[in-house]
């Protein structure tokens, strides 16, 4: 069989897409392109926002169109929250939550056997456990490698419908942790990214109960860290990120105990939302804007040049124009590396759709427009920065002809290489293919395309 997979949203979608990939592979199928002719489409959807769910419909019904035998399996956020609306697509094959895409090759297999129309899979006792079923070795990427560490989220913002289709928070075994780390290492990955739904809740259910080391629990290691220190001492040439950092769970302190593992990059994705205490509080953010400036604070004492990611939303219900003025003032004082902007979505089910105040499109589109010049002109302050610094870079790929970029800097037998460095900033410079998938020190030139021009020291 040839099956097709596409996936939306978060990292820990893409992770779960290459398990769901794994699974097929051993069962004998080629995975071929999303677009390309298959036998079978997966479709991974996430429902952060109504444009992400429209997505998922446009790409299902484009498929089916283009192979009308072809079975049609939807999973992830979208299937899980609103499996009816989902099943109700008359191209739909198969409809399974987020707890059963580990099953999909079974369900995929018995389908074609039984071409039962409309299998629906939704099972809510799945969302409350984590079933770690093997061990990842490869990825699309041969350089960066995402880890799932945790599954769920118990925060419940008032935009997000998350906790609804991910369930209760649970922790992943750490032995198992690292031993796809030790696995992904052995096999030349340089990069491990820690990723999970709310990562900074690694290990803080009630019925997380695994054994600490010695070490660990002399120097009162809790979360996240105890995953950070284990990767860390591992052996090998690799460097370790961390998708995110949620300010509703962890502070300042807990930060800067996090500074001492060598291995880790330094930057985060550090998701503020607003700049305003009002909106904060309205979204049930559970911390102020002078907590989350505490920890940028941290960040940059221990570096100046720390990468800082973020998602601010605009045009929340309640949100005031001296609000927004908040928001745009904190991108000015972080001078974040890359602002994430969107545009308040009303999601049925969460209560924010409740709430009074609503925004018009109009003012949501004018403060969206506001938002990512302000995010722009942060990233190139950010980058200029940076200028003269020498950085650790990662290289990835050579910039080919058709990438969309300018490549002609390329000549003799160098190319024009892309890689990231550790506070993530997108270089090119001149290198050969020995140097792809190898950190170099980098020195960075001035801001060049949608990154920095450097120079391989």
């Amino acid at each position: 069989m040839r099956i097709a997979f596409h996936t939306l949203g978060c990292k820990v979608n893409q992770y779960e897409t290459e398990a769901m990939k794994e699974q097929f592979k051993a069962a004998g199928c080629t995975i071929v392109g999303e677009e390309d002719a298959a036998n079978v489409y997966v479709i991974n959807t996430c429902t952060v926002t109504n444009l992400a769910d429209r997505k998922s419909r446009q790409y299902i019904r484009r498929m089916k169109k283009k192979c009308p035998d072809a079975v049609v399996a939807v999973t992830g956020c979208y299937a899980q929250v609103k499996p009816d609306e989902v099943a109700a697509l008359k191209e739909v094959d198969i409809v399974a939550g987020t707890g059963e895409k580990h099953n999909i090759l079974s369900y995929v297999q018995q389908f074609i056997e039984d071409r039962q129309r409309r299998r629906h899979i939704i099972d809510y006792d799945s969302l409350t456990s984590y079933d770690d079923k093997g061990i990842i070795t490869s990825m699309e990427s041969r350089t960066r490698a995402y880890i799932k560490i945790q599954e769920g989220c118990d925060r419940f913002c008032a935009y997000c419908l998350i906790p609804f289709a991910r369930g209760h928070v649970r922790s992943r075994d750490p032995e198992e942790i690292v031993a796809e780390a030790t696995a992904l290492i052995s096999q030349g990955f340089k990069e491990i990214i820690l990723t999970g739904i709310n990562t900074a809740l690694y290990g803080t259910e009630e019925s997380f109960g695994y054994p600490l080391q010695p070490d660990e629990r002399a120097e009162g290691m809790t979360g996240i860290e105890i995953i950070i220190k284990r990767i860390n001492d591992l052996e090998g040439e690799f460097r370790i990120r961390l998708s995110s950092l949620e300010p509703t769970v962890i502070n300042a302190e807990y930060v800067r105990r996090l500074m001492k593992y060598e291995r880790l990059c330094p930057h985060l994705h550090l998701s503020v939302q607003s700049g305003s205490d009002h909106v904060l509080e309205l979204m049930n953010r559970r911390y102020d804007r002078s907590e989350y400036l505490e920890i940028v604070k941290v960040l940059k004492e221990y570096d100046p040049l720390y990468g800082i990611t973020t998602d601010i939303i605009c045009g929340f219900p309640g949100e005031r124009e001296e609000d927004f003025a908040d928001s745009l003032d904190i991108i000015d004082k972080v001078k974040f590396c890359k602002v994430h902007a969107f545009k308040y979505s009303k999601r049925e089910g969460t209560a924010a759709a409740l709430m009074s105040g609503q925004i018009s499109g109009e003012v949501k589109a004018r403060r969206m427009e506001r938002l990512m010049e302000a995010g722009e002109r942060a990233s190139a302050e950010f980058m200029e920065s940076c200028r003269g610094a020498a950085r650790e870079v990662l290289f990835e790929e050579v910039c080919e002809a058709g990438c969309g970029q300018d490549c002609s800097e390329a000549d003799g037998n160098a190319s024009l290489l892309t890689g990231y460095t550790d506070n993530y900033i997108k270089v090119y410079a001149k290198g050969t293919s020995g140097d792809l998938n190898s950190i170099k020190r980098v020195k960075l030139l001035e801001k060049y395309k949608d990154g920095m021009k450097g120079e391989i020291e």
